[in-house]
């Protein structure tokens, strides 16, 4: 990743490299698995994509315009925010594996991490809310709950994102509302999205029913890491696809019609299971949890498919003690940069496989 040190934001870069080193050994609050629905419904989110008026897109803007727009957002989104604790990184200081660190946390986006110029982002306590500047827009506010907690996140969006109006003007259309790079983000700018643990829907193959009933209601069904991405772990992330037309509330109200219903689909689903299959489920998470406890080198892939296993036998009262906040850290701390972050420096792939089964065992040994 390229460095552009004659375009430096002044941050304390002290502070930047404490709290990543912080990130790598510590969980976000979302991940606790204590939110509504937690068993199937890992996290919720909602990103509004804003630009600024007066500036050039992205795609037509050089470095100092970039850099304008850092720093005006900057102190923009700080004054809006509650909180004084927001922690500013700037992204083109870091090196890749830091940024590759902040993707796997859901803290930025694969995009921002590849790109090149100035650009940062900006994470609030408990990694609940961040706010990523100089993307594809000038401006991107994401919120991160745990469970199914749309309007929670909807309320806190709003209200930063208010909060930020009053020191900045947003491009914005009497007719076609926010404009935004992207055609399908032009209106109200919002992607609203929930992140579901659907294991017993992939094992009786009925995961098609979820990309049926989503794509009649215009929902995307996406992997872990979104647009391009494979369901690793049997994760599943469902989104809207189109925002013009629609009030914010409107898309909330829409996402909320389905996702009810693919929990009801997964519960009856894993019921089934546990009365029809007892001994093969039983089987599949005792298998699982033996192999992450002995295994001497182990892939992030099969690492995920393991994990998987044992969250729905911690759900299903097979697995009695590890939780769920317990597993959903690991899944995001056995992920390769947190892996190398933790060893201090880069690894091989046959070395991070080594690491990755050693910090399995330690950790699900001490639990």
């Amino acid at each position: 990743m390229h460095s552009h040190r004659e375009h430096n934001v002044s941050t304390d870069d002290k502070d930047g490299t404490e709290f990543l080193d912080d990130l790598a050994k510590s969980s976000g609050a979302w991940l606790r698995g204590d939110g509504p629905d937690a068993d199937i419904v890992v996290s919720s989110r909602i990103r509004l994509a804003r630009n600024v008026a007066g500036f050039p897109f992205m795609s037509k803007a050089d470095d100092d315009v970039r850099l304008r727009l850092v720093e005006t957002l900057r102190s923009a989104v700080t004054d809006a925010g509650s909180s004084r604790d927001f922690q500013f990184l700037n992204i083109a200081l870091l090196e890749e594996l830091d940024a590759q660190l902040l993707m796997e946390r859901q803290l930025i986006s694969r995009e921002l991490a590849d790109m090149h110029g100035p650009r940062g982002v900006i994470v609030g306590p408990g990694e609940h809310v961040s706010v990523m500047l100089n993307e594809e827009d000038h401006l991107r506010i994401q919120v991160l709950q745990s469970g199914y907690a749309l309007k929670e996140c909807w309320k806190i969006a709003d209200k930063l994102d208010t909060g930020i109006e009053k020191s900045v003007t947003y491009a914005f259309d009497e007719e076609f509302g926010y404009l935004t790079a992207c055609p399908t983000n032009v209106g109200t700018g919002i992607r609203v999205s929930v992140m579901m643990h659907l294991p017993g829907l992939r094992m009786t193959r009925e995961i098609q029913k979820v990309n049926q009933a989503a794509q009649k209601i215009n929902l995307a069904v996406r992997g872990l890491y979104g647009e391009g991405s494979q369901a690793l772990g049997d994760f599943f992330q469902i989104s809207n696809q189109m925002t013009l037309g629609c009030s914010e509330p409107e898309l909330i109200d829409n996402m909320m019609d389905v996702v009810p219903q693919i929990i009801g689909y997964e519960r009856r689903v894993r019921d089934l299971l546990c009365r029809e299959n007892r001994q093969v489920l039983d089987d599949k998470i005792s298998r699982a949890r033996a192999i992450l406890t002995g295994a001497r080198s182990i892939s992030s892939d099969e690492t995920m498919h393991l994990l998987s296993n044992l969250r729905m036998g911690i759900n299903l009262g097979i697995v009695e003690d590890i939780s769920i906040g317990d597993v959903n850290a690991l899944f995001v701390h056995t992920q390769p940069s947190h892996l190398q972050k933790l060893h201090g420096g880069p690894l091989k792939t046959a070395e991070r496989n080594a690491a990755r089964a050693s910090f399995l065992r330690n950790r699900l040994g001490s639990l």
